[in-house]
């Protein structure tokens, strides 16, 4: 393999991290049967935030912190809204979304095209010295090592665990787990500010890591919108939450390839990866791809249908009232 796509795979790997980052919490969120329709606004609160935590004390890990908390504080205000004053969540996050978005544009203007810390390059010893494999995966800084151990933990709390069995059921039929003596709405707080928690570590991970620095032109505006469209593409599981990012991040590589290469108007060209997005997305929820496993060999169909199911949690967006 050419060291040139070596290297170009590597870089697809450090440009996902916000994306799966943003994912999980997002997926998290949801599987307890909350939408939080602010990551778009949160991403960006959280990334400015999070670099001007960072300028300020010189400190990576202070950066991170306060991005978490940003991104929590805001998953409260949906949770609270939703839970406790019985307000719609879609509603509630758009409404936050704009505001977030907002106000990053204006606190962060004193940081804008400033120099400031950035997290450290910190290959894994001996992983990154095996060929090809070694510099795409274990070639990067921490926060790509928390993205790789943060779908493993996920995927393994939700299903091997019987508090991610709680946390399902939740998402799934709140009246039968809270008959089970699950606190449904203690819950849900929970599993909404880790999941926000993680969505503002996204934003750090931009402004940190990804592009250091905060921007007029931020170049993270609109993936929160993507990373929702991610979670449904990955129907609500770790695993294939990853593999759609990685697959959105490629197309983004390609197109940015392409736009040196090919002689063609450059706003189509960037609206290449959305709308094959959208394309998939219409696919996996029509049904269209599972129909097309018919056209596979029989031991095939089944293993393919269950990657394919992209079934939302049956209790998402709704309200629980235990009286």
């Amino acid at each position: 393999m050419s060291d040139a796509l070596v290297n170009s795979l590597n870089s697809i790997v450090a440009a996902t991290t916000p994306l799966v980052i943003a994912s999980i919490g997002e997926t998290i969120t949801e599987r307890a049967g909350v939408i939080n329709l602010s990551l778009n606004g949160s991403i960006l609160l959280a990334a400015m935030a999070g670099f001007a935590a960072a300028q300020t004390s010189n400190s990576v890990i202070i950066g991170i912190g306060v991005a978490a908390m940003i991104g929590a504080a805001v998953a409260l205000i949906i949770a609270f809204a939703a839970i406790e004053l019985r307000r719609d969540q879609v509603a509630i996050g758009f409404v936050l979304t704009i505001l977030t978005a907002d106000l990053a544009t204006f606190l962060g203007k004193p940081y804008v095209n400033i120099p400031g810390p950035r997290i450290p390059n910190m290959p894994i010893p001996l992983l990154s010295d095996i060929p090809v494999v070694g510099r795409i995966f274990f070639d990067h800084d921490l926060m790509v090592y928390f993205s790789f151990a943060l779908v493993l933990m996920s995927w393994y709390w939700m299903f091997h665990t019987r508090y991610g069995l709680a946390l399902r059921a939740v998402g799934e039929n709140p009246q039968a787990a809270f008959a089970r003596g699950t606190k449904v709405n203690y819950q849900r707080y929970i599993y909404t500010i880790i999941g926000g928690a993680l969505v503002g570590v996204a934003g750090a991970a931009y402004s940190l890591s990804v592009k250091a620095g905060w921007f007029a032109n931020a170049p993270m505006d609109g993936d929160g919108w993507i990373a929702l469209a991610i979670v449904i593409f990955g129907g609500w599981h770790p695993f294939r939450v990853i593999l759609g990012a990685y697959l959105f991040a490629a197309l983004r590589r390609i197109v940015a390839d392409l736009q040196s290469t090919v002689d063609f108007p450059l706003v189509l060209l960037n609206t290449l990866p959305w709308i094959l997005m959208i394309l998939t997305l219409m696919m996996v929820s029509s049904g269209t791809l599972e129909r097309l496993t018919r056209l596979l060999p029989a031991r095939l169909q089944r293993q393919f249908r269950n990657v394919l199911r992209s079934d939302p949690p049956a209790a998402i967006g709704t309200r629980f009232d235990k009286n």
